[in-house]
């Protein structure tokens, strides 16, 4: 509820300040041609064959669903974690693998944490190279701070890869932080200790070296789609013609931070409006079209997310799984999270 008030207050903020009537709104929606949300949903989907994929790599071999269901599970992950709010939706992965691969929950979690950590990584590194491009290409109408952004994006980027291959230690860091403040001597801290230990243990297990690096290529091969997609709709939504690749993806992730927060509404409305239009206002697009875009384009990814979610959930009643097979043993201790 909280959430959602945060995002009412923030869209009711932008359409005051940017003047946009609902006019402009329709007017934008016509500009958006059959072809181009076409291309759009291709490679909408193309992502998510690359991310389920991505999931699947990061799980043990033991426990890797077949390839179908991984997509049919990453695509009805996907639409819980886009639509329900305050990231409640991201645990529905670990639900899903463990409901119908039989995927132990630890393991399930790992890859999460894992591939949100290569989501943030690869983010930091596209959105540095991008600022970077930015501020050669055009000195006069780029501030000047884009290269100290970019620096320290950098050296995050490089900070949460090598996170990546070694988050056990965050997790561990985490209980040890606990047990400090006294933690361990209430019962439900004991048995969240207790299920980090098994998480840390699901970590050090989980697929590491090249498997990891083929991990980090994906991501790069999926980011790179994200900006794409982005891009083919904001031009088609009105955005000037003149920004390219580089600016869709500077204006864009700031749209993905920005539904990063632990306070995004119901589908992000709000929270990625504000994003957008903070990003490509920093590029020079006025705000009413900043925002009319940036509307048009969340109810399309919206509408493409949905298609693609409902499909995975069809397709996970459909497609044989594991959990009949290994459901004794997902749930003897050791192997899951409870």
């Amino acid at each position: 509820m909280i959430s959602t008030a945060i995002g009412a207050a923030v869209l009711w903020i932008l359409f005051r300040w940017s003047k946009l009537e609902p006019a402009d709104l329709w007017s934008s929606w016509k500009r958006l041609s059959l072809g181009a949300a076409l291309s759009a949903f291709a490679v909408h989907v193309a992502i998510y064959v690359v991310r389920s994929q991505r999931f699947r790599v990061l799980l043990p071999v033991a426990h890797r669903p077949s390839s179908a269901a991984m997509l049919a599970i990453s695509a009805a992950h996907n639409l819980a974690a886009y639509v329900l709010p305050a990231k409640t939706g991201e645990m529905t992965l670990v639900m899903y693998l463990r409901s119908h691969s039989g995927v132990p929950a630890a393991q399930g979690l790992a890859a999460l944490l894992v591939s949100r950590l290569l989501d943030l990584a690869t983010l930091c590194l596209l959105l540095a190279l991008a600022m970077i491009y930015l501020v050669t290409s055009r000195p006069d109408s780029t501030p000047v701070w884009f290269w100290a952004f970019a620096v320290a994006l950098l050296a995050t980027a490089a900070f949460l890869m090598l996170l990546s291959a070694r988050s056990d230690v965050l997790v561990r860091s985490a209980a040890w932080i606990a047990r400090v403040f006294g933690l361990a001597s209430w019962n439900i801290g004991l048995r969240m200790l207790a299920r980090a230990e098994e998480l840390s243990l699901a970590l050090r297990q989980a697929p590491a070296g090249r498997v990891l690096w083929i991990a980090a290529a994906q991501s790069m091969a999926m980011w790179f789609g994200i900006f794409i997609f982005y891009s083919i709709l904001a031009r088609s939504f009105g955005l000037p013609p003149e920004l390219g690749l580089a600016d869709a993806a500077f204006g864009s992730s700031l749209v993905v931070l920005s539904n990063l927060l632990p306070i995004n509404s119901f589908a992000g409305f709000g929270t990625q409006e504000g994003g957008w239009v903070l990003g490509f206002g920093l590029l020079g697009v006025p705000r009413d079209l900043a925002l009319s875009t940036g509307f048009g384009v969340h109810l399309a990814q919206l509408a493409s997310t949905i298609v693609l979610g409902i499909c995975g959930h069809v397709a996970m009643g459909w497609l044989p799984g594991r959990a009949a097979a290994v459901g004794a043993n997902a749930d003897t201790p050791g192997n899951g999270l409870g």
